[in-house]
Formats: C-alpha cells, sequence, structure tokens
C-alpha cells in the first residue's frame, strides 16, 4: 500500500496528515479493488512498484456498451522513458477488448505536455474538454 500511495502523491494526491487518513486510505484502496468494475494494475520492477493504473468500466447511457475510463496512470520519474506505461496502457486496451469496450478515455491536465505527447504516440486523440467546479 505505501508504494502505490507514494506513486499517486507523486501524481499530485495529497500525502495523508496522520494515521487514520492513511488507515482512510489503506480501506479506500481495498473497496476499490474490490468492486467488480474497478481495477489497479501495477508495474513492478525487481518486486518494486513503479507504476500503476487505475481502471473503472462504465456503462454510458448513450452509447452501446462500456467505457473503460482511467482515472490515474503514473508511472514514477525514475523509470519513465523505460516502456513500463506503455505496457500498462497495451494490458489496459487488452482488457477493455476482453470487456467489449466501445473507447477508453482518460483526462490529463493541461500542463503535462510530455503525458499528451505519450498519449498520442499510444493512438489516443485529444477529443473533449472538461469543466470542473470545486466545492468547498
Amino acid at each position: 500500500m505505501n508504494a502505490i500511495l507514494e506513486l499517486l502523491v507523486e501524481l499530485g494526491r495529497p500525502a495523508p496528515a496522520n494515521k487514520s487518513e492513511k488507515i482512510r486510505f489503506e480501506k479506500m484502496i481495498v473497496a476499490y479493488i474490490s468492486n467488480k468494475d474497478k481495477m489497479l494494475l501495477v508495474a513492478r520492477e525487481n518486486s518494486k512498484i513503479v507504476g500503476l493504473v487505475s481502471i473503472v468500466l462504465m456503462d454510458r447511457l448513450n452509447q452501446v456498451g462500456k467505457e473503460m475510463y482511467i482515472p490515474e496512470l503514473i508511472v514514477s520519474s525514475k523509470y519513465r522513458g523505460r516502456g513500463v506505461g506503455r505496457k500498462l496502457v497495451n494490458q489496459c486496451v487488452k482488457i477493455a477488448k476482453s470487456n467489449n469496450c466501445f473507447r477508453i478515455r482518460l483526462e490529463s491536465g493541461y500542463a503535462r505536455t510530455s503525458s499528451h505527447k505519450f498519449y498520442k504516440k499510444l493512438g489516443f486523440e485529444d477529443y473533449a474538454l472538461t469543466f470542473k467546479k470545486i466545492l468547498g
């Protein structure tokens, strides 16, 4: 769990401020992977977790079939450029096809230009604009 948390913090998730927040995070991961429509794949190098991708399979009312949504994809900065991210995405494609998904969708912040190039190299297209409203 610590390795997963470290990667998510590298992606921008706030680190737990105390032990109770860390326990809450661990319970959230267990609940996530217990859901049949969600998956968490990890990439390892020498038994160390160096990358992860979270997956959500979603029914869409405006389409026939499921959509795979990737909320998080992160490779540790020390391991980028070694094919880890490509392998994770390729595994996502296999899972999406085996679940008859009509597409894979992900989001990437405007400032992550190197990530945008990576996704385009793998066949993803820039096709939508995302809006958000911060609550609280």
